[in-house]
């Protein structure tokens, strides 16, 4: 026999949010699915009718109508004639009748109470309860415990952040997105990226990478000497995994990015720091330690952090001593899209006669982080041992989006947003740089031709960890310099100030408010 839910249930069950950004059709679908799914609806319990339901949520009933529609098209709900609609047993049975969220639970409980144990519990029989797993023994490498970049995931609550590589929704092309999304869903286009594609890759989408990405940089490749991954971060995790070992030398900027040093570092790689100066790292200088190298990792179109450019002499005598001494150079094109002058310096790769440079890009920084798009171009030999070992790993990225974005590429839409960009980071980048002048002139900064951070030098006596604690309390996010040098404390002055995710006016008096906290910290 069906049981009725109490209609008190559905009142203290829902709990409509003003700020939510979904629609109450979901909302409501929502509520259901977590109470059949947490055991508070049991199988074939009978819901509430739809203008029942409705009028206890304060809803249209075309509303509900529409969720209980959903649901049964999911399986969650079964609709019987004249009836109403009820739990479906088939979505909650497990084996011999006991139903999944029920053992789930049954799991967690046990879980929680052998944490609770502040011993081994002794049973009336002299039997020791069972014990769990030492991990700390177990674990042989603990990434937790390296030192990154930190942002809060709350950042948008906070009156001026100003971190890095993060999401502007003024900035986004909500419709141009969308629009590339809709004709990825199309029948024709789902058969193309529905199947697995075990180590290849859209095929759309490295044709565009070729004829409209790499060309800006002045890289030419063929289909066999791309591969797509899962950000740039992804891409160096292969490149590291492959090539690196505990008596591979690695050249390294300092300061540098800490996920590059903290990956390399994961693979046993020895590091040796290359100085970073205005204008990168210079390769006469340090001929004698490149010597040593196996492999140099740069950023030389947009140094991380200092955003220094290195120049065309430089770019020359590194790939010489490359050829020299017989090390090979991992190129990382970080922010090269975001110049201001709307033209993207070149990239090291196209200088390479020798493929003696892996180029490691991104697609989704100045779009949109969360895609996690990024690519390497290296020689055949190379890419072919990527693929197959990213097949280890995720086996490919996702293939609607990589479907998607190469339609967002092919008309024209990511040339549109990098104009839209350059143009908004110019200007927030003047404004910075003028209230840096007007309230901070105790700090120097290296000045801001392109991409979206400025790298800020305070005086001697500034902790910048601890300026950045204070400046969280002000509502002010910044991002302390040390996590990027080799000697976290010798550096502690140092620290970047993003733009690209707060906006234009709210700039000026985030840097007034960052200069109170700064002259708390002057010596008396």
């Amino acid at each position: 026999m069906p049981t009725r839910t109490p209609s008190a249930l559905w009142a203290q069950q829902f709990r409509r949010s003003p700020e939510s950004k979904t629609s109450l059709q979901h909302q409501i679908r929502e509520m259901l699915v977590a109470s059949i799914l947490d055991g508070q609806l049991p199988p074939d319990a009978a819901l509430p009718s739809s203008r029942e339901l409705a009028e206890q949520l304060g809803v249209a009933r075309n509303t509900v109508v529409l969720a209980y529609q959903m649901l049964v098209e999911e399986g969650y709900l079964v609709s019987r004639e004249r009836s109403g609609h009820f739990v479906n047993p088939a979505m909650l049975e497990g084996l011999h009748g006991v139903t999944v969220q029920k053992q789930a639970q049954q799991r967690v409980h046990q879980r929680e109470q052998q944490r609770a144990d502040q011993a081994v519990a002794v049973e009336p029989n002299g039997a020791a309860s069972p014990l769990s797993p030492v991990w700390k023994s177990r674990i042989q490498r603990s990434p937790s415990a390296q030192r990154n970049i930190v942002k809060p995931a709350n950042w948008q609550n906070y009156a001026y952040p100003f971190i890095y590589g993060q999401f502007d929704q003024s900035l986004f092309p909500t419709n141009d997105w969308r629009e590339c999304c809709l004709k990825a869903l199309s029948i024709m286009e789902i058969r193309n990226w529905a199947p697995d594609l075990i180590e290849r890759d859209d095929e759309s989408l490295i044709q565009q990478i070729r004829t409209r990405v790499l060309p800006r940089r002045g890289v030419f490749a063929m289909p066999e000497e791309i591969i797509i991954t899962n950000g740039c971060q992804q891409a160096l995790y292969l490149i590291a995994d492959l090539l690196f070992g505990k008596n591979t030398t690695v050249g390294f900027e300092n300061p540098g990015y800490p996920d590059a040093r903290n990956i390399f570092v994961n693979r046993k790689a020895n590091l040796l720091e290359l100085p970073v100066d205005r204008e990168g790292i210079d390769p006469v200088r340090q001929a004698d330690s490149l010597a040593r190298c196996d492999y140099v990792f740069v950023t030389p179109s947009h140094q991380c952090p200092t955003t220094a450019t290195m120049p065309i002499e430089r770019r020359r005598a590194l790939l010489e001593l490359a050829q020299q001494h017989d090390f090979v150079i991992i190129e990382d094109d970080y922010e090269s899209e975001n110049t201001f002058s709307g033209t993207p310096h070149p990239a090291l790769k196209s200088l390479d006669t020798a493929d003696r440079v892996i180029y490691v890009g991104s697609l989704s920084k100045t779009f949109a982080p969360g895609l996690r798009l990024g690519y390497v171009v290296g020689p055949p030999e190379l890419v072919r041992e990527l693929r197959a070992l990213r097949r280890l790993m995720v086996r490919h990225p996702v293939a609607y989006i990589q479907r998607a974005f190469a339609t967002f590429l092919a008309l024209g839409h990511h040339d549109a947003l990098l104009r839209r960009l350059a143009h908004a980071y110019k200007e927030r980048a003047r404004v910075l740089m003028a209230a840096l002048d007007t309230h901070l002139p105790e700090v120097r900064y290296v000045p801001i031709g392109g991409g979206a951070s400025c790298w800020v030098q305070g005086p001697p006596w500034l902790d910048s960890a601890r300026l950045a604690d204070d400046a969280r309390e002000a509502g002010i996010l910044i991002e302390p310099g040390g996590v990027f040098f080799a000697d976290e404390v010798e550096h502690s002055p140092w620290f970047r100030m993003g733009f690209s995710a707060i906006e234009l006016d709210k700039i000026e008096p985030g840097v007034r408010a960052l200069a109170q906290v700064v002259r708390l910290q002057r010596p008396a």
